[in-house]
């Protein structure tokens, strides 16, 4: 929702201005300059990059028109889920997590949001697989600091081909700013008012590129960036989690543990988490 707030604001402003200083919106409507910019930058995106990378690019570019996934609820579902993971070993063994591995959409320790975070639940179930079978836990630490850096690194990938579009955009409102002065040369025997449109509508194609980098494709990387340190904070706080389980780590203290690795914008306060723990043990 605060991206479209941000681009109507971006909008507002740049066309309000330029209204309000005597200018004229009709002649910013140049459909064929739209055509070379916008035609341009897809096809030079689509040749730069995988196909898969260009479905990851385009699904995490729409996603940030939604809110952000892991907010201070999910941190809040994501301890009590832990808790009860914790609980469930100290009382029954390792052995009865088989169970919640394989089948985790069957049991009330997951919650929704924890279960609709299908990367973490991967990890999260692969990590406590290798609990089970008793590796040993400096082991378990470093295949997840590998997990979660491969992870990371991943993320970064359609976040870069955002941020290359985004980069070229100037550079195709220049082309079809010169292919419009290539048009008013040609043009050089009309009238000087039917040439000054020329010459306008030629220069219309450098302010859309511009305005496209910098107001529209520019901030949906940087939202990109953030929404990925927020999905890393989400596995190092699981990662916290999950060895405190491995090494029997009492209840209470993984959940302290955990929101002590969440920051403080997202973190549940320690009287809510304790209101939430004994509502959960009722």
């Amino acid at each position: 929702m605060l991206v479209i707030v941000g681009y109507l604001l971006v909008l507002g402003s740049v066309l309000g201005g330029f209204v309000g200083g005597g200018g004229h919106i009709g002649v910013l409507i140049q459909p064929f300059e739209v055509v070379i910019i916008i035609g341009a930058a897809v096809g030079a995106f689509i040749s730069g990059n995988s196909m898969t990378l260009v479905k990851a690019s385009i699904a995490q570019a729409t996603s940030t028109l939604k809110p952000a996934k892991h907010n201070k609820d999910f941190y809040l579902e994501l301890l009590l889920c832990f808790y009860a993971i914790s609980n469930k070993t100290r009382k029954e063994g390792l052995l009865s997590l088989e169970a919640l591995i394989d089948n985790p959409e069957d049991s009330t320790i997951f919650p929704p949001k924890v279960l609709g975070d299908h990367h973490l639940m991967d990890f999260i179930r692969d990590n406590l697989r290798l609990i089970v079978t008793g590796v040993e836990i400096h082991q378990l630490e470093d295949l997840m600091d590998q997990e979660i850096e491969i992870h990371h690194e991943e993320g970064h990938g359609p976040i870069k081909a955002v941020q290359r579009i985004g980069d070229g955009m100037p550079a195709f409102g220049i082309v079809a700013a010169v292919m419009g002065v290539v048009h008013t040369m040609e043009s050089i025997n009309l009238p000087p008012a039917e040439l000054g449109k020329l010459i306008a509508a030629a220069l219309v194609g450098t302010f859309l590129g511009i305005l496209l980098a910098y107001g529209f494709i520019a901030p949906v990387a940087g939202l990109m960036e953030e929404r990925l340190e927020g999905e890393g904070s989400a596995f190092k706080c699981a990662q916290k989690g999950l060895l405190c389980c491995a090494q029997g780590v009492p209840p209470v203290m993984t959940a302290e543990y955990m929101r002590s690795m969440i920051t403080s914008n997202m973190r549940p306060g320690f009287a809510e988490l304790e209101e939430q723990l004994k509502a959960n043990k009722g």
